[in-house]
């Protein structure tokens, strides 16, 4: 494997050699749930006598507590035996987690004051579905240009309560648009690089895992991480209640909105697209397709370097393999899914990450056509302003190979051979 451990700052050295106290000392507090959940509600200015006074809190009736919590207790502990955190991966960590726990509180206390909410109907989603480094991201940028759609910013999902403000000046201006920026930009200052792969902020268009994470059902947890028995688990999970607060989130987002047509994106919804439409049977789903070989290549340099940012440990080969084996099985299940019409064909569209680089306007083109989306000259006129103000490499080039899969690329291709058939996807 190529992939090298990217410099960290003298700051983050100082941090994990001890030396910086105040950090070193909220690292050092217990990653247990008593101690989290506890803390959560504390921020929330709520204490519990007990348990089950905590438990009832967290939960509802449609989101009971139970399942998540026994998931988040399943995650702490793969993250005590197999993370092996450095103190600055603890403080994210900790961080991360009671901003998660907090979310979901307030999630089931408006839920509880307003249950109407539920009743939001969430029309045609399209989401964008493609497997990782496939162009999902500059395709989810080229859509969220068009001002007809709505997109999720990243300080929606990570801070859902209470609804953004319909009104323009002050969704721009909202408090939590920092408080999110603090969070998601924190890893890029802990090791370099990593702004060369994918670009985080506050008011970033951001990944439906995020709101997925409210369950503790989601790759999110699973990313950042080297928690490989958490991560079977969560391969092995039915993943309704991952969507059904999924949709809970873009209810609470677009109460006060109207009417809204939200355009979205995560590769996780490559794993579950029955689920998908079972949670939204009218979505619309953009599936982009590469070379395998290679979209796995540029994801292990990815995962790594977020695991970097968070422990002195990281096997990329390791990282390589699960990825390997996770994305040959769910490229096998999306062929069969395809062949079964399991997935309902009018409402699935392929496009090709070579297309997208070659003629990216056009390939929209197509979904927008595909879709019945009206692509005027305004849609036009907007995605061209995207695509010039995102130019490939803006913040540097990302290094990887498909050597660095830990075999011969020709040693594996076999693996992905009824994908490349089924999909038309040409070797790089």
């Amino acid at each position: 494997m190529a992939w090298t451990p990217p410099e960290r700052p003298d700051w983050v050295r100082a941090v994990n050699a001890g030396e910086i106290a105040p950090i070193a000392e909220e690292a050092a507090l217990p990653l247990t749930r008593d101690a989290l959940v506890a803390e959560a509600a504390a921020r929330q200015g709520r204490v519990f006598a007990n348990a089950s006074e905590g438990d009832a809190a967290f939960g509802h009736p449609d989101f009971p507590a139970a399942p998540a919590f026994e998931r988040l207790d399943r995650f702490l502990e793969a993250l005590a035996q197999e993370a092996r955190l450095t103190p600055i991966g603890r403080w994210m960590t900790r961080r991360f987690l009671l901003r998660v726990l907090e979310g979901r509180l307030q999630l089931m206390d408006y839920l509880r004051a307003d249950p109407g909410v539920e009743e939001e109907i969430v029309r045609a989603p399209l989401f964008v579905a493609g497997a990782p480094r496939t162009g999902t991201t500059i395709l989810f940028a080229l859509l969220a240009a068009d001002p007809r759609h709505r997109v999720p910013q990243a300080w929606e999902l990570l801070r859902p309560v209470p609804p953004p403000s319909p009104d323009p000046a002050r969704f721009a201006s909202d408090p939590r648009i920092a408080l999110a920026d603090r969070e998601l930009v924190r890893p890029q200052t802990v090791v370099s690089g990593l702004l060369s792969i994918h670009e985080y902020g506050g008011r970033k268009p951001k990944e439906c895992l995020s709101a997925q994470t409210f369950a503790f059902q989601s790759e999110e947890l699973t990313a950042r991480f080297h928690v490989p028995t958490f991560e079977r688990f969560l391969e092995d999970e039915d993943m309704r209640e991952a969507y059904r607060m999924h949709r809970l989130v873009l209810q609470v987002l677009q109460r006060d909105h109207g009417p809204t047509r939200w355009v979205l994106k995560s590769p996780v919804h490559l794993h579950a697209l029955p689920t998908l439409f079972e949670t939204y049977p009218d979505a619309q789903v953009a599936i982009t397709h590469r070379d395998p070989l290679t979209l796995l290549a540029s994801l292990t340099s990815l995962i790594a370097t977020l695991r970097w940012s968070h422990s002195d440990v990281v096997d990329p080969d390791a990282i390589a393999e699960s990825h390997l084996r996770r994305y040959a099985a769910t490229f096998e299940r999306l062929a069969d899914w395809t062949e079964q019409d399991r997935l309902p064909r009018e409402q699935v569209h392929h496009s090709h990450f070579r297309d997208f680089q070659q003629a990216p306007l056009e390939t929209a083109r197509q979904l927008y056509a595909a879709f019945d989306r009206p692509f005027t000259a305004a849609t036009n006129a907007a995605l061209e302003a995207a695509l010039a103000s995102n130019p490939r490499e803006k913040h540097g080039a990302h290094g990887y190979s498909q050597d660095d899969l830990g075999a011969a690329p020709a040693t594996l291709r076999p693996r992905f051979a009824r994908y490349q058939r089924a999909f038309g996807v040409p070797d790089d």
